[in-house]
């Protein structure tokens, strides 16, 4: 069965999306393949910074053969005394049938005249021509461009495209005014080691042909070379390689043709803090950083590796131009760190009053106040006192100085991190200090929640303010569009308050501050009853998805239409998760089937009955002559 070839060949893609490009192929091409009654034995999707590949294998030589009903007009109109009328006729012409293979059948409508007809399979080559223009444009990402003259719009121009049904070139051509791309067998190899063009005989050959041109067209590949070689250079330093998982993706996605190159730096840059260098290698050069040991707390090495695109025969003077390029961003960073640690966190406080938090909410300083007011509203709750509650409002207090720093404006990515490390340089407790690193926790659906309390209290407190703030402005999430992360600032609210555990009255903390809110802004409607009923549906949505509580039993314990059950889950975080946890529990071990039993029992019974729900001795409204079983009559005598 023939093997059919797509390649487009561009300039250098985005990193991302490649992998973008790559998901949303493998979840198009086999639906509109079928669609088309189309179905290959395998479909394989291919990228690398300069091409995108679809190879589709063991594809039919045409379309399945079909039977499709087609609904013709009323039978009435169709036939008059027995005969064919116009319309009849009309049909009949139209589907290129005789009049005699007309069927009336019924329809919620009434008759009506029906056809059934042998459609025969068209050739995969007219499909395939319809199909992948359409796989093309119908790509969707952030950074779209046109280039030219023409209207075509794509990440980076397209040069090349490749379209083969096994030997054969498939016609295709891509319009862009002036400019008209069309299908051949010339493909390109690696841009620096194959820069000659490559010609591909037959699509199955396709893979073989780009690795040996340079191109490992195949991202896993890449993804194993990186990781094989990243390591073996790591033992080379005798050290061991920080990979993380982010960047193994990007690079994947950033060379054709991986090659790990060792680079050095100055030693004394080690007295920086870890995450200051970590920073500078993974997130601003895209280099693997190397430690001592696999250990997370082991130190680094003065060493990195960057994986190059180029001539591996070149990788010291690779590595030498790599060098001066850390070496220089490494001297900025201590000269920042220098300066930072020369004034107390403190002093950068009234820095804040130049930062603008959101245009119609104030600056950062008016959002510390605000912090620190919810940290103080949370402690009264919580009945936190003297030491502890000092520091947390200290927290609170210097948790956003940083934002000022120079290292941080630099890199925004150290936020937090480089107001613990200023904090500890200028004597304040450990707590306060672990605290400001910690109220961003999560940063992400899979980072570790804070585990100090001021961590916890400052944590929720921040992305409180964020909350009612921008409720209060209207701008609620909707469908996909979430731009303050308002879903994600909710569920770390819930989620610290299960984990630390604080028992949290949610009800109070909004319906005060939402008072708070429209105190300073009269122009503005409370956010009260939107917001909670935003929590409900973050609640709900943590308990079903994370913590596997079935549809029912939250329906249950958040009152599916009772108030007054709503508003117990936000008054009390722990005590609507218990109860679901609980509920879940005696589910399992089948318990909950015999509750509810009972209780459907009593309910029938009650039903039957007169009794008065005030009355707390229902004997003399208990009728022995409506038991049903033995049991029942047991239970009455006790």
């Amino acid at each position: 069965m023939p093997t059919f070839l797509l390649e487009i060949g561009t300039e250098e893609l985005p990193a991302d999306f490649v992998d973008s490009a790559i998901e949303q192929w493998r979840a198009k091409i086999p639906r509109s393949l079928e669609e088309q009654f189309l179905t290959p034995e395998a479909v394989k999707i291919y990228g690398t910074p300069r091409r995108l590949a679809i190879l589709l294998e063991g594809l039919p030589a045409q379309q399945r053969d079909r039977e499709e009903e087609i609904k013709g007009p009323p039978s009435q109109a169709a036939f008059k005394d027995g005969k064919p009328t116009k319309a009849a006729e009309g049909f009949a012409r139209k589907q290129n049938i005789p009049l005699e293979a007309l069927e009336i059948r019924e329809t919620d409508k009434g008759p009506f005249v029906f056809v059934q007809k042998q459609i025969p399979g068209r050739p995969t080559t007219e499909i395939l021509q319809a199909l992948c223009p359409s796989w093309i444009t119908g790509l969707e990402g952030r950074r779209f461009m046109r280039w030219g003259d023409g209207d075509l719009r794509f990440p980076r121009p397209i040069r090349w495209l490749v379209a083969l049904l096994d030997a054969e070139i498939l016609p295709l051509s891509l319009a862009n005014t002036s400019e008209i791309i069309n299908s051949d067998r010339r493909s390109q190899g690696h841009r620096v080691l194959h820069p000659e063009v490559v010609s591909i005989s037959t699509a199955s050959d396709y893979v073989k042909v780009l690795r040996n041109a340079f191109v490992a067209v195949e991202p896993d590949q890449r993804r194993q070379l990186i990781e094989q070689q990243v390591q073996e250079a790591a033992k080379k330093l005798q050290g061991f390689a920080e990979i993380p998982g982010d960047l193994l993706t990007e690079v994947v996605n950033l060379v054709e043709w991986p090659s790990a190159v060792i680079g050095s730096f100055d030693a004394s840059y080690l007295e920086l803090p870890t995450e200051v260098i970590v920073t500078v290698m993974v997130t601003h050069q895209r280099y693997f950083a190397i430690k001592e040991t696999s250990d997370r707390h082991s130190r680094l090495l003065p060493n990195f590796i960057t994986i190059s695109n180029g001539d591996p025969s070149k990788a010291k003077i690779i590595g030498a131009g790599n060098q001066r390029v850390i070496q220089a961003r490494l001297a900025d960073a201590q000269f920042f760190y220098k300066t930072d640690c020369s004034r107390p966190l403190e002093s950068y406080l009234p820095q804040l009053e130049t930062v603008t938090f959101q245009e119609d909410l104030g600056t950062m300083r008016d959002k510390v106040d605000r912090i620190i007011k919810l940290t103080g509203q949370l402690a009264q709750q919580l009945q936190i006192t003297g030491q502890d509650r000092s520091q947390i409002e200290q927290c609170a207090l210097l948790c956003k100085a940083d934002l000022v720093t120079q290292m941080v404006y630099e890199f925004p990515e150290l936020q937090g991190i480089m107001g613990e490390k200023y904090a500890l340089v200028g004597g304040q407790p450990e707590a306060v200090a672990r605290g400001i690193f910690e109220h961003y926790l999560p940063r992400g659906a899979e980072d570790i929640l804070p585990q100090s309390l001021t961590g916890q209290i400052v944590g929720i407190a921040e992305r409180l303010d964020t909350l009612v703030s921008i409720f209060g402005l209207g701008m609620i999430p909707s469908g996909s569009s979430d731009p303050f992360a308002l879903r994600r600032a909710a569920n770390a609210i819930i989620a610290i308050a299960w984990e630390a555990p604080l028992k949290i009255n949610l009800v109070q903390l909004i319906e005060q501050n939402s008072a708070d809110f429209v105190a300073a802004h009269c122009d503005r409607q409370s956010p009260n009853i939107a917001l909670q009923e935003f929590f409900l549906a973050r609640i709900r949505t943590l308990l079903q998805d994370e913590r596997g509580i079935d549809y029912d039993l939250v329906n249950g314990v958040l009152g599916e239409n009772d108030p007054e059950y709503a508003q117990r889950a936000l008054e009390d975080l722990l005590d609507v998760r218990d109860r679901a946890q609980f509920l879940q529990g005696i589910r399992q071990n089948g318990k909950l089937d015999n509750i509810y039993e009972t209780v459907n029992r009593s309910t029938r019974l009650a039903a039957k009955g007169a009794l008065d729900t005030e009355q707390l001795n229902p004997e003399a409204a208990v009728n022995p002559e409506l038991f049903e079983k033995s049991s029942e009559q047991a239970f009455s005598q006790r």
